[in-house]
């Protein structure tokens, strides 16, 4: 299983969804981009990421969407709509494998919302990992 996150920046949601991925199915690829990538990945994604203890899985730089071979995901995961419109743009065939979560980026919400935003993204990792149990023995 080939999995694809992708977000604004690259910077919060969809790296933190990656390194949550990758522990808890190591045997699945997994990546994450930017629509428009940040120039670091956030301090709130690292803090949390080392609270899950996923850090090791966190990427050290935001990388953008243009650097994807987007046909070559399973499964395409994009934080809101705007995201997977855009993913469309570059993808048409893609589209029964993109998927919106509806996460917002807490860039734009008051302080204190990224713990939130951390947990909305670790309950949907816990399903979409669960949900591919079937792949593995």
């Amino acid at each position: 299983m080939k999995v694809l996150f992708v977000c604004s920046g690259n910077a919060y949601r969809s790296p933190v969804a990656e390194a949550l991925l990758k522990k808890a199915r190591p045997d699945w690829e997994v990546d994450s981009a930017g629509i428009d990538p940040a120039t670091l990945v956030s301090p709130e994604a690292r803090r949390y990421s080392a609270i899950e203890r996923v850090e090791q899985y966190l990427k050290a730089t935001p990388e953008g969407l243009d650097a994807k071979e987007l046909d070559s995901y399973d499964i395409i995961v994009a934080m809101k709509g705007e995201h997977r419109e855009i993913i469309l743009d570059r993808c048409q065939a893609c589209e029964d494998r993109v998927v919106v979560w509806n996460i917002e980026d807490p860039y734009f919400l008051p302080q204190g919302y990224a713990e939130r935003v951390f947990t909305q993204i670790k309950e949907k990792v816990a399903a979409l990992a669960s949900a591919g149990c079937s792949h593995s023995s």
